[in-house]
C-alpha cells in the first residue's frame, strides 16, 4: 500500500476515533507529537546540507554564463511571486478562519513568546542575519542565520575549486543521508495524521474539517492563478502565444500529476520541450535540470498559504516585517525542498518558525498533503518547462517553426 493511502487511512481513522472518543481522544495525540519531535530532530542538519549540497553542485564550467544567469534569476524571481501568490490567497480565502489552536500554544509553552515579540527594525533584522556562532544558531533554531551561514559556506567551498573536491564529496554524502532520515520519519505520517486528527476532532469537532477544505480550495486557486501567470510570462518576455506550450505541456504535467515528482517528470520534459516545442538540446539540458533543483512555485505557494493557516488558526496577527520574512523563508524553504520528499512539510517548520510560529500543528495537514502534493508538482515542472522556454527564446535558439506546429 502506498504512503498517501496510509495516510489516508490515518486521517479517516483518527476522524472516527475523534468522534467517538471525543476528549478522551486527546491521549491519542502522543502519535503525532513522537512524529513532530522527530522532525525537529533533522530540520536544521537537513537545511544546512540540502543548501550547501544544491550550492556546491552548481559549480563548474558553463554555471554561471549568460543562460545560467538568466535562468537562475528569472526562477528566484518566479518563486518569490509565487510565494506573493500564496499569501494573497490566504488573506482572501481566509482558511483558519474559525480554528482554535491555541492549546497547541499552550502545550508547547510557545504563547507567551509570540504574544510578547516584539518585531525588529530594520537595522536589527540585518545585523540579526549574520550569525557571530553558527553552532549556537543551529542549536536555537535561527534558521535564517542558518541559511546565511549556508549560502557563505557553498559560496567559498566553489570559489575554492578543485582543492575542496572532498569537502564538496561529504556535503554530498551528508545530504544523502539526510534525505534518507526524512525518507524514514515520513514513513511514520500515517500515525502522526491519526494522532493529531484524533486530538483536534475529539477537542474541537468538526470545524477542522471545513478548515482543511478551505485550505485545499485556497491551494487549487492560488495554483491556477500561477498556471495563468506562466502563460502571460511566455507571451510578455518570449513575444509567443502560450497557447502551443499549454497544449504541448499536457503529457509532462500528466506524468507530474501522476508520481508527485518533478525528477521523475524530467526526462519526459525534456523531451518534449526538444522535440514538440523547438528547444535547443544546449538549453533545455542545463537550464530545465537546474529548474528542477531549485524552482518549486507550487511549493512556494504552498509553503506561503500552510503559513498563513496557521497563523489564522493560532489567532496572531502578523506584521509586515512578518510578510516580508515569509516571502523571504518560504522563497527560501522552496528551493530547499526540491527533490526531497515530502520537503515541503519538513521546510514548513522553517516558515513558521521565523515569524514564531509553533510547528506542533503541522500534522494537521498531512492529510491533505499528498493531494496537493500533486497539484504543487505540476505547477512546479509547467514552471520549469516554461523558464526554459522564455530563456531558450530570448536567446535566439528556438525552433519557432516546431513549436507552432501541431505535433503534439
Amino acid at each position: 500500500m502506498k504512503l498517501w493511502q496510509q495516510v489516508l487511512i490515518g486521517l479517516i481513522l483518527g476522524v472516527i476515533s475523534g468522534i467517538v472518543l471525543g476528549e478522551k481522544a486527546a491521549g491519542l495525540k502522543i502519535f503525532g507529537t513522537v512524529f513532530i519531535s522527530l522532525i525537529k530532530m533533522v530540520i536544521v542538519p537537513l537545511i544546512f546540507f540540502a543548501l550547501l549540497s544544491g550550492i556546491t553542485s552548481m559549480s563548474g564550467d558553463g554555471n554561471f554564463t549568460r543562460v545560467g544567469i538568466k535562468g537562475f534569476a528569472a526562477y528566484i524571481l518566479t518563486a518569490i511571486f509565487a510565494v506573493v501568490i500564496g499569501l494573497t490567497a490566504g488573506i482572501i480565502f481566509h482558511p483558519g478562519a474559525g480554528v482554535d489552536l491555541h492549546m497547541i500554544l499552550e502545550t508547547s509553552g510557545q504563547a507567551p513568546a509570540i504574544a510578547t515579540k516584539t518585531p525588529p527594525t530594520i537595522s536589527e533584522f540585518l545585523i540579526g542575519l549574520i550569525p557571530t556562532n553558527p553552532i549556537n544558531a543551529m542549536a536555537s533554531d535561527n534558521f535564517l542565520q542558518i541559511i546565511i551561514f549556508s549560502i557563505f559556506t557553498g559560496i567559498t567551498i566553489n570559489l575554492v575549486g578543485e582543492k575542496a573536491k572532498a569537502v564538496r564529496e561529504v556535503i554530498a554524502s551528508a545530504s544523502q543521508v539526510c534525505f534518507r532520515m526524512i525518507e524514514i520519519i515520513i514513513k511514520l505520517a500515517p500515525l502522526g495524521v491519526f494522532g493529531f486528527i484524533s486530538w483536534v476532532i475529539g477537542t474541537q469537532g468538526m470545524d477542522i474539517l471545513e478548515a482543511l477544505a478551505k485550505l485545499i480550495v485556497a491551494v487549487l486557486a492560488a495554483c491556477a492563478f500561477q498556471y495563468i501567470v506562466f502563460g502571460l510570462m511566455i507571451l510578455v518576455f518570449a513575444r509567443i502565444s502560450p497557447f502551443p506550450f499549454y497544449r504541448k505541456i499536457l503529457l509532462t504535467q500528466s506524468i507530474a500529476f501522476a508520481t508527485s515528482s518533478s525528477k521523475a517528470t524530467l526526462s519526459t520534459a525534456m523531451s518534449q520541450l526538444q522535440e514538440k516545442m523547438g528547444v535547443s538540446k544546449t538549453n533545455s539540458n542545463f537550464l530545465l535540470p537546474l529548474g528542477v533543483c531549485i524552482n518549486m512555485d507550487g511549493t512556494a505557494i504552498y509553503l506561503g498559504i500552510c503559513a498563513l493557516f496557521f497563523a489564522q488558526a493560532y489567532g496572531i496577527d502578523l506584521t509586515t516585517q512578518n510578510y516580508l520574512m515569509l516571502v523571504l523563508t518560504c522563497t527560501l524553504g522552496s528551493i530547499g525542498a526540491a527533490g526531497i520528499p515530502s520537503g515541503s512539510i519538513i521546510f514548513m517548520g522553517m516558515v513558521l518558525t521565523s515569524v514564531g510560529l509553533p510547528i506542533e500543528g503541522i500534522g494537521l495537514i498531512l492529510g491533505v498533503d499528498r493531494i496537493l502534493d500533486m497539484v504543487r508538482t505540476t505547477i512546479n515542472i509547467t514552471g520549469d518547462s516554461a523558464i526554459t522556454l522564455i530563456v531558450d527564446k530570448t536567446e535566439g535558439a528556438l525552433d519557432e517553426k516546431t513549436y507552432y506546429s501541431r505535433k503534439t
